[in-house]
């Protein structure tokens, strides 16, 4: 049966965890000697695959590893393609104010921008549209692109990336969700988006593994 490796730092973690449990995540940090953000990614994975239990204000919990095979060999065979979404996409010269409509009718937390080629060039968060419109800014005619995070700014992922990989990513870079792309057949360094993976794509796969 297939297992997830897991790197040195994880493995440590882990041992931290079994000697000193419960033990909040300040206290890990401190052990090995890292920030708490060092750490964000790692404790997510080891909690996402049932190896550790959080508790709010308690701390961490060694859980076992007696599913953890199963449950390894269940996220390396899905990728990325097999739980992506549907991307929201807007052209970049589209209204900061037709981009929050299309935002709250989509109930998304991101929106990916493109180019008239279709080609990803930019994206803007709630927080990047809540920011333009406190501001004093004329949303009804400015358009997104002056707002927008640009690239090569953007995290992005391969469809046939990793989910873990997806997660890491999301948590390390702090943000909802991230596009899924593929190169442009005519230009490599041009980026087409065909999907979108969030946090949201994330839970439902571990909470169905977890109902399974």
């Amino acid at each position: 049966m297939t297992i997830i490796q897991l790197n040195d730092r994880q493995l440590k973690i882990i041992d931290i965890v079994k000697e000193n449990e419960p033990i909040t995540s300040e206290t890990i940090a401190a052990h090995l000697n890292v920030t708490r953000a060092t750490l964000r990614s790692d404790l997510a994975i080891l909690t996402m695959t049932g190896i550790l239990d959080a508790r709010p204000k308690v701390g961490y919990f060694y859980s076992g590893v007696s599913e953890f095979n199963l449950i390894g060999n269940n996220i390396k065979e899905k990728k990325v393609r097999d739980i992506m979404s549907l991307p929201v996409l807007v052209k970049k010269d589209m209204s900061i104010y037709e981009v929050i409509v299309n935002m709250f009718l989509s109930d998304v937390g991101s929106i990916f921008i493109i180019d008239n080629d279709d080609i990803l060039c930019g994206v803007v968060s709630r927080k990047d549209l809540l920011k333009a419109t406190i501001g004093a800014s004329d949303i009804n005619h400015m358009p997104i692109g002056m707002i927008m995070t640009r690239m090569p700014n953007i995290v992005t992922i391969n469809q046939d990336e990793d989910i873990v990989l997806a997660a890491k990513k999301i948590i390390e870079h702090e943000v909802d969700s991230i596009p899924v792309v593929e190169r442009d057949e005519n230009n490599k360094n041009n980026l087409r988006v065909v999907g979108r993976i969030s946090k949201t794509n994330i839970t439902k796969f571990f909470l169905e593994l977890a109902d399974n």
